[in-house]
């Protein structure tokens, strides 16, 4: 089969790949339709996740149809010709953590639990397509994938939906939401939101969704800002207005009552800060750049709530936990549990509450791979959203 591979730092290439197979009893295999580029591929494709290998197959946002399931799948639960979304985490159902609903810190779905200990004390669950320390596994940039733990992930797509509507319901959909769920939205709140990427745009709906008053968009990028703009957020374009005062005058001076950090560790700006974040990561002092994470605590409210869903893999330096502190600020993030969302989150479009597909702004072939990455990660050609096919 063809597949996106990821070859060193900043290389990505489609080759040919074996074509996976049934490995364990609830595996399937999946024909897929429709897969995307995230933003958090880019920080592989960038070199900021350690543990990549040459030839690991790229991508977690993925559909498509089963062809194969494994013996120890139920039928009530997954059929040979069923559509499905497939969940970016990968989780066991049976473990603490799963049956807490906290699918995204699975402790059985990481085969190298070692590394992600090594690092972070605790492993997450498996990842699809995103290094060795969250399993190694293939991802779903590709024209067939096996999706391990078959019987508690996939969606089932009801009958009429087309893909546009319900691939994002594999990570950016949830994610977003997520994001605005940990603010604990009430009547009358203003939500602050960095990065107006695919997970940006979804945090600006589902916090409407959720009831905030007002949404504040921060960004650069014209045609994103247009999207955030054309679902209801204020926005503030960050290459030109001091952000802090800013927000101030849209709050009555009190500031944002939640701020999302929709960015993670590439973040940047013109201040100094920023640029020190630059400085420590030539030299090896930092893995991640907090640019963005720093304007979240700085701005956010006394009383508070920082919410978290950029992607951060190791060290940043430079948090102003004074102002955290002092401020009393509470801080919600990690890994979507994706799971808890998938199925009400499918109901909103169902009921045309939201239309995930307008943000799709290239509909490329699998094989376009290498291009699609290049105009993705520089925002060329009004860029905003990709999604591959590959037939």
């Amino acid at each position: 089969m063809k597949a996106v591979t990821w070859c060193g730092k900043k290389t990505v290439k489609v080759e040919n790949v074996p074509d996976p197979t049934i490995l364990n009893p609830r595996d399937a295999i999946i024909k897929i339709t429709s897969t995307c580029i995230c933003g958090s591929d880019l920080h592989l494709y960038d070199g900021y996740i350690p543990t990549m290998q040459r030839g690991d197959i790229l991508g977690h946002e993925f559909m498509g149809e089963v062809i194969e399931v494994g013996k120890g799948v139920a039928s009530d639960k997954l059929r040979v010709g069923d559509r499905v979304v497939v969940p970016f985490t990968i989780a066991c159902g049976n473990c603490f953590f799963c049956k807490q609903q906290l699918w995204s810190s699975c402790d059985n779905s990481n085969p190298n639990a070692w590394i992600a200990e090594k690092a972070f004390g605790f492993t997450p669950s498996g990842l699809f397509g995103y290094s060795h320390m969250t399993g190694g596994y293939a991802g779903g940039q590709a024209e067939f994938a096996r999706v391990p733990y078959a019987d508690v992930g996939p969606l089932k797509v009801p009958e009429g939906m087309t893909d546009d509507q319900v691939i994002f319901l594999s990570d950016i959909f949830p994610t977003g939401y997520m994001a605005a769920e940990m603010c604990d939205i009430k009547s009358g709140d203003t939500i602050a939101i960095w990065g107006c990427g695919p997970v940006g745009q979804f945090a600006i709906r589902s916090a409407f969704l959720l009831g905030a008053s007002q949404v504040v968009a921060i960004d650069s990028v014209p045609e994103r800002m247009e999207l955030a703009a054309k679902a209801g957020a204020t926005i503030i374009d960050m290459r030109d207005e001091w952000i802090y005062d800013r927000l101030l005058d849209l709050t009555g001076g009190r500031g944002p009552d939640a701020c999302i950090e929709a960015v993670g560790n590439e973040s940047h700006g013109g201040t100094l800060d920023a640029y020190y974040d630059m400085a420590a990561l030539a030299t090896f002092q930092v893995t991640d750049k907090a640019h963005a994470l720093r304007q979240c605590i700085n701005c956010c409210r006394k009383g508070g709530t920082v919410s978290i869903v950029g992607v951060y893999g190791g060290i940043v330096d430079k948090i102003p936990m004074g102002a955290a502190m002092n401020k009393g600020l509470t801080f919600r993030m990690g890994q979507t549990h994706m799971m808890r969302y998938m199925k009400p989150l499918l109901e909103h479009i169902q009921a045309g509450r939201i239309d995930p597909s307008e943000i799709i702004s290239h509909r490329l072939l699998l094989e376009e791979a290498p291009h699609a990455y290049e105009i993705f990660k520089h925002k060329r050609d009004g860029c905003v959203k990709v999604v591959l096919k590959p037939n």
